[in-house]
């Protein structure tokens, strides 16, 4: 038998033309089988496909009984076949019975073939089935043959994802991979709201339609070309401070950067063009190949560079087809849903926001910037939503459930309905809402609770007033050097914080310092890797160790509120001689503004916030220093319960409301009130009606939110007994549960309070 692969362009076109003609489904896939043994030399030609239960059902076969098929099944991990599929790998045996994986199916009739070679079909890096060619004679498959092989089972993959070969109600994963289907998947919340809209890819995927090269050498020569302009566009992003159109971090781009210059990644492409295939399905099956061998990856940081080259091979793509990247300038649904694997606070805020009403993360945490951002701009939002991008087409639409962090693709219209209601019903919320914007949050038992916003951008000005809020308790000044693409300067910063102390007149604004590091990177500022970022040079850190950085900010905060009262805080202060420091650099640029007559704002209150829990055990050194203090309850509760915010395993392990952390901020609200200081706490908590139950119990009278927590949290708030909560949490503080969110629920419960 000859070892030669028969001309795979010819068997490509056949199986094309196989797969058009008219009959049913079974006689098209009957003819592939037999084209593909032929074309081969084959004596045996089998195609496996994916069933409901992890099952393998044979579905066509050339040389083996005919009466096995849709009779021979194995489960995925279960014989040659089954191996193939669970390793999504190819298999190149010269005995395969003598293989420790064989499993013997006498309905076959395969015992008389020795030699075997199978390849996973693969759609999306998922296996929707198993490609088997066999001899009678013992002999080792040339890789040319495995490669023409696989590049068939591509080929194969499209036209049944394309056809209506399978009945999508009884071939689960096939069905998932066709579009059309209704999903639903489970992420968590990151922003609480219903919204019903039309998905927006932040990054579309370039599907490729045209799969068989006319012309090997030109494909060849087009791939080549493109590599060499997306190592050079590479090289040209790394080469600018400006980073912000790129929508990556140096970080990333290097990692790209080694990615592109890979050879051997080149010539697997090259190789799989020399098969038949055009430059873009080339791309397309390696990477479709490289992604499935890497989701089977047990080692994280492997897993995690999949993206790196998804992201890479798309890129690719685009420069191929010529498509550019996505556009926030684009046109928006006005029902916009964003989807992303992640994104940064100023790739979201680049969208019209107007027209966005939701966005979902395959990754993202409930604490990371983009998700504080998607709460400031009212967004319902899900994180967490693995695979969402693999099940989602540019325009499906989607419901977002930011309540509880499900997600429903292509819903039904009994879904839609349901939702639809269940937006109605939130609206008429949001009216009850609107109707006490100006009245005071006050306890039944008289008791006012300053109830504040959240802000960092002008945009979020508005939000303040619609909302009814007592003043700004947190702006985060770092979200402007976070958009920007270069540093602000002294006049850019000057004019923001001037503009937003006229939005926000008589009304109090406290304004923290710049807080970057962490999850908060700067484009144009290069930070050293670190190997627990939140734990490292970050906040008030930088803001010392560059104090012109500090200083320049200051200038502009003083400038900005001449004539008016100024409040600032610092931020993660961890001891008292950091406050002291940032403090001696506030009164040097106080006394500068009177060295030249310079107006000056009419009062100064200069803060700190607790985000570190060794602050704590100095107040009494400390509160006698500053001016009020602040609890940043995202980053406290990371620190005290030593819990990555960002890291989903632990994200959600502790709660606020445990024993533990209770006794912790009531230990500061006694030295707060022993000392006569104001005390506020601005973390994302506070924007939850039973965590700000709880505060106020505690004895917290000042807290900021998101603007739309705002209505929730007053309406709890006016139906609230503070006395007898206060009572009834002194017997919480010494539990030894891990939580006693169940206890505040039946309270608030038998008082009818509104949550």
């Amino acid at each position: 038998m000859r070892r030669d692969v028969g001309n795979p362009r010819v068997l490509l076109r056949r199986l094309r033309e196989a797969m058009a003609e008219p009959g049913s489904p079974q006689k098209r896939l009957d003819k592939t089988v037999v084209l593909i043994a032929q074309n081969m030399v084959t004596e045996v030609c089998s195609l496996y496909l994916l069933r409901k239960g992890n099952l393998l059902e044979l579905f066509a076969t050339q040389g083996l009984n005919p009466s096995a098929v849709h009779q021979t099944r194995l489960r995925v991990g279960e014989g040659l076949v089954g191996d193939i599929a669970q390793h999504a790998r190819p298999l190149n045996l010269t005995d395969a019975q003598a293989h420790p994986a064989f499993a013997y199916r006498p309905e076959t009739g395969e015992e008389i073939y020795k030699s075997l070679m199978g390849v996973p079909i693969l759609r999306g890096g998922r296996v929707i089935g198993v490609l088997v060619v066999q001899n009678r004679t013992m002999r080792h498959y040339s890789e040319e043959e495995v490669e023409a092989l696989e590049t068939v089972a591509m080929v194969l993959a499209e036209l049944i994802g394309a056809a209506d070969l399978l009945d999508a109600d009884e071939f689960s994963e096939v069905a998932a991979s066709q579009p059309g289907q209704p999903h639903y998947l489970a992420g968590t919340s990151l922003s609480e709201g219903i919204a019903l809209g039309h998905a927006v890819l932040h990054e579309p995927r370039v599907h490729v339609t045209h799969l068989i090269a006319e012309d090997v050498d030109q494909e060849i020569a087009r791939l080549e070309s493109a590599v060499y302009e997306l190592r050079s566009s590479i090289d040209r992003m790394l080469s600018t401070s400006d980073l912000s159109h790129a929508g990556e971090h140096r970080e990333v781009l290097q990692a790209y950067r080694m990615f592109a210059n890979d050879r051997g990644w080149l010539k697997r492409m090259v190789d799989v063009v020399r098969t038949g295939l055009t430059a873009e399905a080339a791309v397309e099956r390696v990477q479709n190949d490289t992604r499935a061998r890497m989701l089977r990856q047990t080692d994280p940081y492997l897993r995690d560079r999949l993206h790196d080259l998804d992201d890479l091979a798309n890129r690719l793509l685009r420069v191929l087809t010529g498509v550019g990247l996505s556009s926030v300038s684009a046109m928006l649904p006005d029902d916009a849903i964003v989807i992303a694997r992640n994104m940064g606070p100023a790739e979201l805020l680049d969208y019209d926001k107007s027209k966005l009403r939701g966005l979902v993360l395959e990754e993202g945490a409930a604490n990371a910037h983009v998700a504080i951002v998607a709460r400031a701009l009212g967004l319902s939002a899900v994180g967490r939503a693995d695979g969402v991008l693999d099940h989602i087409e540019d325009g499906d639409a989607i419901i977002v459930d930011g309540d509880t962090g499900e997600l429903y693709i292509r819903p039904s219209q009994e879904v839609v309905e349901a939702y639809s209601e269940k937006a109605r019903f939130r609206a008429r919320r949001q009216e009850q809402y609107k109707a006490i914007r100006h009245e005071d949050p006050r306890t039944l038992d008289g008791v006012r609770v300053d109830l504040n916003v959240n802000a960092g951008l002008l945009v979020d000005l508005p939000h303040m007033e619609e909302s009814g809020a007592d003043g700004i308790g947190l702006f985060r000044t770092e979200l402007q050097f976070m958009i920007a693409s270069t540093l602000p300067s002294q006049k850019d910063q000057q004019e923001l914080y001037q503009a937003v102390l006229d939005a926000a007149g008589d009304k109090p604004v406290v304004f923290r310092t710049l807080d970057i590091g962490g999850d908060k990177v700067l484009p144009y500022m290069k930070v050293a890797n670190e190997e627990n970022p939140a734990l490292g040079w970050r906040a008030i850190r930088i803001a010392l160790d560059r104090p012109a950085l500090l200083r320049h900010q200051l200038r502009a905060l003083l400038a900005a509120a001449a004539g008016r009262e100024l409040r600032l805080m610092f931020p993660m202060v961890t001891e008292v001689s950091e406050f002291v420091r940032a403090r001696q650099l506030v009164d040097k640029e106080i006394r500068r503004l009177e060295k030249f007559d310079k107006p000056r704002p009419t009062s100064l209150m200069v803060g700190t916030m607790l985000e570190v829990p060794s602050l704590a055990w100095q107040f009494d050194t400390l509160l006698p220093l500053v001016d009020f203090v602040s609890v940043g309850s995202n980053d406290l509760l990371q620190f005290f319960f030593a819990s990555d915010r960002g890291n989903a395993r632990v994200a959600q392990r502790y709660d606020l409301l445990s024993p533990a952390a209770l006794n912790f901020l009531r230990h500061v609200v006694l030295a707060c009130e022993k000392h006569e200081v104001p005390l506020t706490l601005c973390g994302e908590v506070a924007g939850k009606p039973l965590e700000a139950m709880a505060l106020i119990g505690l004895g917290f009278r000042r807290i900021s939110m998101s603007p739309a927590a705002v209505g929730p949290v007053k309406m709890m708030v006016r139906s609230l007994d503070t006395r007898a909560l206060s009572s009834f949490m002194e017997a919480l503080y010494a539990r030894p549960d891990a939580t006693v969110r169940a206890e505040l629920l039946r309270f608030a419960e038998e008082n009818d309070i509104q949550l």
